[in-house]
């Protein structure tokens, strides 16, 4: 049985015999030309004449897709080498296709690429080679814009029953609020961010970029430094789609005792250095080194005076230990021997020890006062 030749319908020649599609499936136009008429308009590579990549000028983040991703780049080559890949397009008939890209820095703002393509088609190695500029664009993310135009959902005003925080609590309040955030942010939520904090009359404020987050550094603060919080939402405007937006004060409210403070309670046993606020006041007894802990209604605040801290102990003699309830130490202010009350924790051995002179009288307190439980 002959076989029946065909000729290329484009220069007539005779084209080489190869495998027939299945039976049923069209032949694509192409198939039909010969190998010097088929490559004479074949493209192994299909490049776009430009790529840009949208950057942001202050963070660094890069815009992919419909969204700002933060990469941690020095410097956008390999953003550049990325983008390009993406863009490129090899052809379909091609097997076995290998590249390779050489990136030429035209300016700071401008990246011409150098691609190498190689691969094999109708049995046919085949090479290209394409010059793509990469444009980065230097832009602001809607994060940076946010932060520039002062942006918040939420703040946090920190105050105290009763007092004014102290500095290690407002410290301690931002350095919580900054810990958060940044977990936040190396999880990938760009929408994390502190807008300001600053000190007040009465305070500390700080302002955050959503609502879930001020929530959450709030409920942080008062878990680590007592106290509560109550929410009071603010209607500030509609979004595009009519839905109401919020923007959400969070009260915190610090305990009207912080440890380190010395308080008498009415219960008539003694003075207490305060040790936690953490649910309910909790401390120890200065005049017999028991565990003090408030009743569950009276929580953080119990009803008692305040005598002072520990900032306002000062060391003094021991002159002689009495028993096992009395020892006696010098008046810090009389310098007049006296007998008081021997806490556990006091030390037979000890020449001098820490005291607090208030008007409940002189106490002893424990060397290691300012640690909590």
């Amino acid at each position: 049985m002959s076989q029946t030749r065909e000729f290329c319908p484009r220069c007539g020649n005779e084209v080489e015999e190869r495998s027939e599609p299945l039976p049923g499936a069209p032949r694509e136009r192409d198939e039909v030309l010969c190998n010097a008429c088929y490559f004479e308009d074949f493209d192994l590579v299909d490049a776009p004449d430009r790529v840009t990549v949208r950057v942001c000028a202050n963070c660094g983040a890069v815009h992919r897709g419909n969204r700002w991703v933060d990469v941690g780049a020095r410097d956008y080559t390999d953003i550049a080498v990325d983008a390009v890949s993406e863009a490129l397009g090899v052809h379909l008939k091609a097997r076995d296709v290998a590249w390779a890209v050489e990136p030429e820095q035209v300016d700071q703002n401008t990246i011409r690429m150098h691609c190498q393509f190689s691969g094999v088609v109708r049995g046919t190695y085949v090479e290209e080679e394409v010059v793509v500029p990469v444009y980065i664009s230097r832009e602001t993310c809607q994060r940076c814009g946010r932060i520039a135009g002062g942006y918040y959902a939420s703040e946090i005003q920190v105050r105290a029953e009763g007092r004014t925080p102290t500095p290690d609590e407002q410290s301690r309040a931002v350095d919580i609020a900054e810990s958060f955030v940044a977990k936040r942010e190396e999880a990938g939520d760009r929408n994390a961010f502190i807008t300001e904090s600053k000190e007040v009359d009465d305070g500390t404020d700080i302002k955050l970029s959503t609502n879930q987050l001020g929530q959450a550094v709030a409920t942080r603060i008062t878990r680590e430094l007592g106290g509560n919080v109550e929410s009071y939402p603010t209607l500030v405007t509609e979004d595009s789609d009519g839905n109401e937006v919020y923007r959400v004060t969070y009260a915190v409210r610090l305990p009207q005792y912080t440890p380190g403070t010395i308080i008498d309670p009415e219960d008539d046993e003694g003075p207490v250095l305060v040790r936690s606020v953490r649910g309910n006041l909790k401390g120890i007894r200065l005049t017999t080194g028991d565990r003090y802990e408030a009743q569950f209604e009276e929580g953080e605040a119990p009803d008692a005076r305040e005598l002072g801290s520990v900032d306002d102990a000062v060391e003094t003699t021991v002159v002689t230990v009495e028993d096992d309830h009395a020892v006696q130490v010098l008046d810090p202010e009389t310098f007049q021997s006296k007998t008081i009350a021997r806490p556990s924790y006091f030390d037979p051995d000890a020449e001098t020890v820490p005291v607090l002179r208030s008007r409940a009288g002189l106490h002893i307190l424990p060397d290691d006062a300012v640690d909590s439980e």
